[in-house]
């Protein structure tokens, strides 16, 4: 049967599904768009169900914030293969999810799969579509959310590194800042904002490792100097690398990340951050 090109533009607006792909469902269910719907989700199901155990590492990244700049997401939309990750489509459905995240601010990624997208779907569903149209295996890997006085998203190396970063005030000055905050974090990877937010358990497993290490290099050494030194190098090298107000400032490496803010709002703290890449 015919199938009008109104049709298949629904179809492709609900579905986020290819141009031939929508009017092959259509055709298969006689015109009927919810049945043309329901063919391409089952389409989906059946795909995922083949590649369950497949390991989806690439995808896109998007990280976003709201029109009043005090609230982030950003989302990790898992494909198996690059070729996939850089299709248009895929990336439009990418943005479209954490629009929805943003616009709803979910706490878990649980309920974002759960919430309505686009008015007659969700976003599971919608994911579901866009998997029996591409052959993929595609599902929302990872979410996460952050609220702050000001929060600055930043997207790295072509929708691979995602991040949020939380002031506890908010300036234009400090929106630049953000930015360029977040550049860093995306390129040389903290795990804490300062040395007090570090986990406990990164710093004893960077003590044991470093013994180990000074133990090899120094078997003559008594044990409390050996001690002494490794104190010494976890607060010269690992504090400095692991935590962001202690790196050096990308753009000016004779200055740190926390003299940087310092220079833009002296008062001005980093409440947290969130990095997020497709691994």
């Amino acid at each position: 049967m015919k199938v009008s090109a109104k049709d298949v533009k629904k179809l492709r607006d609900l579905t986020g599904a290819g141009m031939m792909d929508c009017k092959k469902a259509l055709v298969e269910a006689e015109g009927n768009i919810e049945a043309a719907v329901d063919i391409l989700r089952k389409k989906g199901q059946k795909i995922m169900g083949k590649r369950a155990d497949r390991n989806a590492t690439e995808g896109a990244v998007i990280a976003l914030t709201n029109e009043e700049g005090n609230k982030g997401v950003v989302v990790h939309l898992s494909a198996e293969t690059d070729f996939v990750a850089k299709n248009v489509d895929f990336v439009a459905l990418a943005k479209g999810i954490a629009a929805t995240a943003i616009k709803n601010f979910p706490a878990t990624k649980e309920e974002l799969n759960e919430l309505s997208h686009d008015g007659d779907t969700t976003v599971a569903k919608a994911t579901l579509s866009m998997a029996g149209v591409i052959g993929e295996k595609i599902e929302v890997k990872k979410y996460q959310r952050l609220e702050a006085a000001q929060v600055v998203a930043y997207i790295h190396a072509g929708n691979k590194v995602g991040v949020l970063i939380g002031i506890d005030k908010a300036s234009d000055e400090l929106a630049v800042a953000g930015r360029n905050m977040a550049m860093q974090i995306a390129a040389l990877s903290p795990i804490a904002v300062d040395k007090e937010d570090l986990d406990q358990g990164e710093i004893d497993k960077e003590i044991a490792l470093q013994l180990d290490i000074t133990r090899k290099e120094m078997p003559d050494k008594p044990e409390k100097m050996i001690e002494n030194i490794v104190r010494g190098r976890v607060n010269k090298s690992f504090f400095k690398e692991k935590t962001l107000m202690n790196q050096p400032y990308v753009k000016d490496s004779k200055s740190t990340v926390k003299k940087y803010l310092a220079s833009v709002d002296k008062g001005a703290k980093v409440t947290g951050f969130i990095r997020m890449n497709l691994a």
